[in-house]
């Protein structure tokens, strides 16, 4: 049916890969691209029994007319951008230069500044739409799935909604002392930015952390969970009529959070460059080098992760809950695809996104976050794709 060009060559590109191959029938051929292309091959390799027709390619993913020329000797018919936030831009960029739809799992940020905003990207909209061609944004699973849950909610359960709560808890070990799931550079910026949440038709800023609530999830049990600023809430809050208030939470354990502190405290988070030795360096670029790839993780990591939407609203004039959510085991993960559940809870999201463009069920020209196109085909592939989600109608609220 189709070719895809995965650009990225880390955990989530392997994922994505794995399930590429498992849907040949939609995928017939991929070409995976990085600025590494050793790691591309290692991927390839890995790879066994499937259909799909596997090549790889190196390209520098800051260079737009790199990717162009990869997408004229390529000739797919989507790009999976699975790369750095900081790419998005060039990516979709090569994208209209060469009419190509495209998709990604997280928004663009600058290098420089940690900010999560899709202003950059939503400004992309007229061109997409004027050259006829589709931009899924955040096709992973927060932001992604989580949208889609909430979609979903709204389509069968709500006349409205007023209240999101996203929880993101991972209570998989992977016996380092501190080690990041994913990127540690995002990962870092992320938790250290301070949280925001949207209430009552504004944003209200936290300080880094400040707000921290524990909650009993099924299957994993009670866990402490801090309020973050997540790129999710600023288009839910847009696309969800209705809502009064939406927030983000994510779990850490009080190790994890120790060593932040530490870091933080001797200036290794910091963006800010710093001379050593002669030459320019970030302090977090140098803390990414000397921590554990994510993408090792995968053999060590046990537990499961729990990512769900705890919605509240209105159905026929009554007061409705309703929380919908995935349990993912990091060692099923493994044995399956050789990730754990972090870059498996972001990849398998990323595939069925760029299936369902595939096919025309999510295609229509112009750059839309995930929760504006119809969530039941993408529900449904949840459940096919090792991603199963359940209902509780009458779920413990978060005040």
């Amino acid at each position: 049916m189709g070719k895809a060009l995965i650009i990225g060559a880390g955990g989530v590109a392997n994922v994505v890969v794995h399930k590429c191959c498992q849907n040949s029938e939609v995928f017939e051929e991929i070409c995976i691209a990085s600025r590494t292309e050793s790691k591309c091959i290692a991927i390839k390799d890995s790879v066994k029994d499937t259909k799909t027709k596997i090549q790889t390619a190196q390209v520098d993913a800051d260079q737009t007319e790199e990717v162009v020329t990869l997408i004229r000797q390529f000739n797919p018919d989507i790009v999976i951008n699975v790369a750095l936030p900081y790419q998005d831009l060039t990516i979709m960029d090569a994208c209209l230069e060469t009419g190509v739809d495209y998709l990604d799992t997280a928004n663009y940020e600058p290098p420089e500044t940690p900010k999560f905003e899709y202003k950059w990207q939503w400004a992309y909209r007229e061109k997409f739409k004027d050259a006829g061609l589709t931009a899924v944004l955040g096709s992973g699973f927060d932001p992604g799935v989580t949208g889609v849950f909430s979609a979903y909610a709204m389509k069968h359960y709500f006349d409205e909604i007023h209240y999101i709560d996203i929880v993101d808890a991972n209570a998989g070990d992977h016996g380092y002392p501190f080690a990041t799931n994913f990127n540690p550079e995002i990962n870092i910026r992320e938790i250290t930015a301070k949280g925001r949440y949207f209430e009552d038709g504004q944003w209200v800023e936290t300080e880094p952390l400040e707000v921290k609530k524990v909650y009993d999830l099924p299957e994993i049990g009670p866990k402490d969970i801090y309020l973050l600023y997540h790129e999710e809430l600023e288009s839910l809050a847009q696309n969800i009529k209705g809502i009064k208030r939406i927030r983000f939470f994510m779990t850490f354990s009080e190790k994890y959070i120790t060593h932040l502190n530490v870091l933080e405290n001797v200036g290794m988070t910091s963006i800010e460059p710093i001379m050593f030795e002669g030459k320019e360096i970030q302090p977090l670029q140098f803390l990414k080098a000397v921590l554990p790839d994510p993408a090792s993780l995968g053999p060590r990591t046990k537990g499961k992760t729990n990512i769900g939407c705890i919605i509240q609203g209105i159905k026929d004039g009554e007061p409705k809950s309703y929380y919908v959510y995935n349990i993912c085991d990091h060692q099923a993960c493994y044995r399956e695809v050789g990730s754990q559940a972090i870059s498996y809870t972001t990849g398998v999201p990323a595939m069925i996104g760029a299936k369902l463009v595939l096919e025309g069920k999510w295609k229509k020209p112009g750059v839309y976050n995930v929760e504006e196109f119809d969530p039941d085909p993408f529900m449904e592939e949840l459940n096919k794709q090792g991603l199963p989600w359940k209902e509780d109608f009458n779920p413990t609220l978060l005040d």
